[in-house]
């Protein structure tokens, strides 16, 4: 059995992992991104692998439990989150299949579902051995820029209406930089904070963006760029960078400076500051489902991108709970349009 308390104490053992070389690698699925879980209210890191027997791991999965309540109301929103794959060799489904079953058994009573967000695409055999774990395959939607291209090639590729409003905010004498200490932090945090209560989206716990400011900034995991004005902060992105990829993670804005359009401004010099600096994708999230108007992604894709279908994993753990816990969460939302 694998107990939380004992990765804390003692993170040699997740050095056991080798992401470095794994083609399966996400800071999702790093030792510094267990930390920033553990650390943050209403998460709980969940950690499973497969050993040999001279205790050295060959596969592993890195979840994330969440929860918006404590107590008997927590158990109605316990949801399990893995980003990213799990960390097995290529081609090593036997490996993959025993890691499932184990994940299966211990999640069991801890979450009422399970979510694989996948960041990369799984073969059919693969798809195969999560189905006969009770996964079912869902079609969602991503978008990658790669940055490996000439920047004028990048810049080519947004939608005109883009490039027009770039250099809109630009002629507005709109800056762009990485905060400077935590005080600018905070004021980022704040239009995060402001923009999700604004697009009636819930909001994680405070403590996930200050203990990530904590422990990954120094690592330049965490980069948080901001769009200046007068230097006034007026928009925020806060991007996860990890090997050669960066992950859009949390945005925010200014409502009153949206005529600056640093909505178009910012996703771009962030692209340009990546390929500046030898970063080859951008992961600009999720797209939605196939097929479903999303207005999300309408936007994304006028920056140029390419729209893949990475899917989803799903799995109910607890159907009367997770029945219970979708009407809830609507019943929220309707509460937070008035």
């Amino acid at each position: 059995m694998w107990f939380l308390n004992k990765l804390y104490k003692n993170p040699n053992l997740f050095n056991k992992i080798d992401l470095k070389n794994n083609m399966n690698k996400s800071v999702f699925q790093s030792k510094e991104m267990y930390y920033v879980w553990y650390n943050t209210k209403n998460y709980e890191p969940f950690f499973t692998e497969i050993t040999t027997k001279k205790g050295d791991i060959v596969a592993s999965i890195l979840a994330v439990i969440q929860k918006e309540h404590k107590g008997f109301l927590g158990k109605f929103s316990s949801r399990s989150i893995i980003i990213g794959m799990p960390v097995f060799h290529a081609n090593d489904l036997g490996v993959l299949d025993k890691l499932l079953k184990d994940y299966n058994q211990k999640i069991s009573g801890k979450a009422i579902y399970s979510q694989f967000r996948n960041l990369s695409k799984y073969s059919d055999k693969e798809i195969q051995i999560f189905a006969q774990n009770g996964f079912v395959y869902e079609p969602h939607l991503d978008i990658i820029h790669y940055l490996d291209k000439p920047i004028e090639e990048q810049f080519a590729r947004l939608h005109k209406g883009r490039r027009k409003n770039i250099r809109r905010a630009e002629r507005a004498g709109v800056g762009f930089r990485e905060v400077k200490d935590e005080k600018e932090f905070i004021k980022a945090y704040e239009l995060v904070v402001s923009t999700y209560n604004r697009v009636k989206l819930p909001m994680p716990d405070k403590s996930l963006f200050f203990e990530s400011y904590r422990q990954l900034t120094n690592k330049n995991i965490l980069k948080t760029f901001v769009a200046i004005l007068e230097e006034e902060i007026i928009a925020c992105r806060m991007v996860l960078c990890y090997g050669d990829s960066i992950y859009d993670w949390y945005a925010g804005a200014s409502e009153k400076h949206l005529d600056k359009y640093p909505n178009d401004f910012l996703p771009w010099k962030v692209m340009e500051w990546g390929s500046q600096n030898g970063y080859k994708s951008f992961d600009f999230g999720g797209a939605g489902k196939p097929g479903v108007p999303y207005g999300v992604r309408d936007h994304k894709l006028k920056f140029g991108g390419e729209l893949v279908e990475f899917g989803r994993f799903q799995k109910i753990h607890n159907k009367v709970f997770w029945s219970v816990g979708n009407i809830g969460f609507k019943i929220w939302q309707k509460f937070k349009s008035f």
